[in-house]
């Protein structure tokens, strides 16, 4: 069929008669005793039905696009829903003439109110893949045998492509980049810039209460709570933070775990997306304030300014939006991470290193050719933030920063359970 090419020229509104018209054109090519109908109806498809008497098999690529291209479009999505409707929710026409329709695309089909909009498919998606799962994209067993013999090495496939945590199959890659990156050897972002995935930064940017802060907490690599089931399946229709969240699952840049009903940002190259995002120039007022005042930690910490540090650690423990409960080293751990989130574009590295005779608690590795210290931060619950510099010195934590002798910051950081209050050491080395 040739109604799209004949339609991607037309108004929108007028998308959904072009195709009406083009397929009717197309049947007429393949049976010329049609009669000449004007609409694609019952009464046509029934002519050509009734002698072979057979129904047909309806494949659409991208089924959503129309939802996509049209989502300020109220008229337009509504006029093209109904055609579907028309065809795949009939009564009198889908038994007769549909034997089964075939529909592909980023989103489910978008939903009237609380139900979908065509309520005869069976819906897959990432959020239900059902049988599908294993051929959503390759499985960690595909990948590791792919990389035997070959560079990149599997562990860093797995930090770079891994994609998805599907309950039934486990750990789904992107196909695409892991190609790239066996053909190249090397892995590196192969993100492909798709019309949907271009709307990350509006998603991003949209102001609805605690996205920011969501979404920078999924930055440093927390999974976040979300209700997945208030999406509309669509562009525009979005109530809440966790509407924005469930498209990002969609579109692939978000996992979801359907167990903890909780999302995370799934690998180091949909993660390079997000960092890339916060050196745009048009972020909204909520990602500037964040990313000020995480710049203002950063600057207090290198120039030594400990109690200002320990003050930022009060506040962030004191916001809503901090992802676990606060009763451990592990929880105190992720609020150092958000609180130096603006490191992202700073710092090649933020993690967890073995040095010495042990594993610091978290390390800032500064960019080549940057000036900027790298810091090995410990952390304390209920001892002493001069202990966690003692534990930093004792056991070498920083023998694998060499590189940087000389400019090292020690930052020992320790939470009081009966006071409430955090306390910070922060030493050259």
């Amino acid at each position: 069929m040739k109604y799209a090419a004949q339609a991607v020229q037309k108004p929108l509104v007028q998308v959904p008669q072009m195709i009406i018209e083009a397929l009717r054109d197309d049947l007429r090519l393949e049976y010329p005793e049609l009669p000449k109908c004007k609409t694609l109806n019952l009464e046509l498809l029934a002519c050509v039905n009734m002698p072979e008497g057979k129904p047909f098999i309806f494949i659409i690529d991208e089924w959503d696009a129309m939802i996509r291209e049209a989502k300020n479009d109220k008229t337009a999505q509504t006029a093209y829903l109904k055609l579907l409707r028309s065809w795949f929710n009939n009564s009198i026409f889908t038994p007769k003439v549909v034997a089964a329709a075939y529909m592909t695309g980023i989103l489910p089909i978008k939903k009237d109110g609380t139900q979908s909009a065509i309520s005869e498919f069976d819906e897959i998606s990432m959020l239900k893949p059902a049988d599908f799962a294993e051929f959503v994209g390759f499985t960690e067993d595909e990948v590791s045998e792919l990389c035997k013999g070959n560079a990149p090495e599997f562990e860093d496939m797995k930090a770079w492509y891994d994609g998805y945590d599907l309950p039934s199959v486990g750990s789904i890659y992107n196909p695409y980049s892991v190609m790239k990156a066996l053909k190249s050897g090397k892995c590196q972002s192969y993100w492909r810039k798709t019309s949907a995935a271009e709307s990350l930064k509006d998603c991003i940017n949209m102001d609805f209460v605690g996205l920011q802060e969501t979404v920078a907490w999924m930055i440093v690599g927390e999974r976040i709570p979300v209700n997945v089931d208030s999406f509309q399946n669509d562009f525009e229709s979005f109530a809440s933070a966790d509407d924005v969240l469930t498209l990002l699952i969609h579109l692939g840049y978000l996992t979801y775990h359907e167990t903890e009903r909780t999302v995370e940002i799934p690998n180091e190259e949909v993660r390079k997306e997000f960092k890339e995002f916060l050196t745009q120039r048009k972020i909204n007022s909520g990602w500037i304030s964040l990313i000020r005042r995480s710049q203002k930690l950063l600057e207090d910490t290198i120039a030594g300014r400990s109690e200002d540090v320990a003050a930022a650690m009060e506040e962030i423990r004191a916001e809503q939006y901090a992802p676990q409960f606060y009763n451990n080293e592990q929880s105190l751990r992720a609020i150092i991470k958000y609180a130096y989130f603006v490191t992202a574009g700073q710092y090649t590295e933020l993690a967890e290193i073995p040095g010495g005779k042990g594993i610091a608690d978290v390390s800032f590795i500064p960019a080549p050719l940057s000036r900027l210290p790298a810091m090995v931060v410990e952390l304390k619950w209920n001892k002493t933030a001069g202990g966690a510099i003692s534990q930093i010195k004792e056991k070498k934590y920083t023998a694998k920063l060499k590189p940087h002798a000389g400019n090292i910051l020690l930052v020992g950081i320790n939470y009081d359970e009966k006071s409430g209050k955090h306390t910070c050491l922060i030493e050259k080395a």
